[in-house]
């Protein structure tokens, strides 16, 4: 089976029902796991991107929070929220099948703080130097949930299974 082919498919099908150009289908032993258009125009939901909710519906499938051993095909190059998903996941590998400058002169998605040309840089900037206002309000309690999870894990920072580098 040609797994881009489907992608494009499914993209160009959602394209055709009134939603975005965005497709995902998540393959795992030669076999489609998951799929999902982006349906962000659906639903009126900002997470409804297709790699956020193919991921969703392929880790519960497998039970398993981690896509370790899955190939994810993408439409285009993930935007950084979906990007920072497939990291977290861990899928052996992300194929995307068109670049945002190529698809620049059909489809622009820039938003008061979210302009994809220079979101990236974004991320690299300390949190008090961000477009998007943050600020830090400690507490100590917040910082408690944490050491009590620790201690309900047995002692241990990590999530048990998760795949490291």
């Amino acid at each position: 089976m040609d797994f881009a082919q489907r992608t494009i498919d499914l993209a160009r099908r959602n394209v055709a029902e009134g939603g975005r150009p965005f497709a995902t289908v998540i393959v795992k032993d030669g076999q489609v796991v998951a799929e999902s258009a982006n349906k962000v125009a659906q639903t009126g939901d900002p997470t409804a991107h297709a790699e956020i909710l193919a991921i969703r519906e392929a880790c519960t499938a497998l039970g398993t929070e981690h896509l370790t051993g899955s190939t994810v095909y993408v439409l285009a190059h993930p935007c950084p929220m979906c990007l920072g998903s497939l990291y977290y996941c861990s899928p052996d590998e992300v194929v995307f099948l068109t670049t945002r400058d190529a698809y620049a002169p059909h489809y622009v998605d820039d938003r008061k703080y979210f302009e994809l040309g220079t979101f990236y840089d974004e991320f690299a900037k300390p949190w008090d130097e961000r477009r998007l206002p943050m600020r830090h309000d400690p507490r100590e309690a917040a910082t408690e949930v944490y050491a009590f999870w620790q201690e309900r894990n047995g002692g241990r920072r990590r999530v048990d299974g998760a795949p490291t580098a």
